[in-house]
C-alpha cells in the first residue's frame, strides 16, 4: 500500500533529543523509513495507525497523551488508519541517560 503524504516539521535538536512533530491526513503515511535512534512518540490526538512492517500489518489505536517507546532499529511505515488526521511528537534519543 503506497501512500504517504504525511508531514514531518521539525521543532528542535538540542540537549541530545531530536523533536518532530508529524501530521498525517486520512490516507496517508510516513513512507517506509528505519529508525537509528531509540525514540519516543507522544500522541497529540487519538486515532489508529495501521503499521507497515517487513512481518506484516499491526493495527495500533493511539490516545492523546499517552506516549510510547521504541527501541533503535525499528523499520516500518505508519499509515492514518481512520478517518481524522493523526498528530503526534518523536522525540528520538542522540544519546542514553
Amino acid at each position: 500500500m503506497a501512500a504517504m503524504g504525511a508531514t514531518a516539521t521539525p521543532l528542535g535538536d538540542e540537549h541530545g533529543f531530536r523533536l518532530t512533530e508529524w501530521r498525517l491526513p486520512p490516507g496517508t503515511s510516513t513512507g517506509w523509513h528505519r529508525h537509528e535512534l531509540p525514540y519516543t512518540v507522544v500522541p497529540l490526538t487519538d486515532g489508529l495507525m495501521r503499521i507497515e512492517t517487513p512481518d506484516g500489518w499491526i493495527d495500533f489505536p493511539i490516545a492523546a497523551g499517552a506516549p510510547y517507546s521504541r527501541p533503535a532499529g525499528v523499520e516500518h511505515d505508519v499509515h492514518n488508519g481512520g478517518d481524522t488526521e493523526i498528530r503526534f511528537i518523536e522525540v528520538e534519543a542522540r544519546q542514553t541517560l
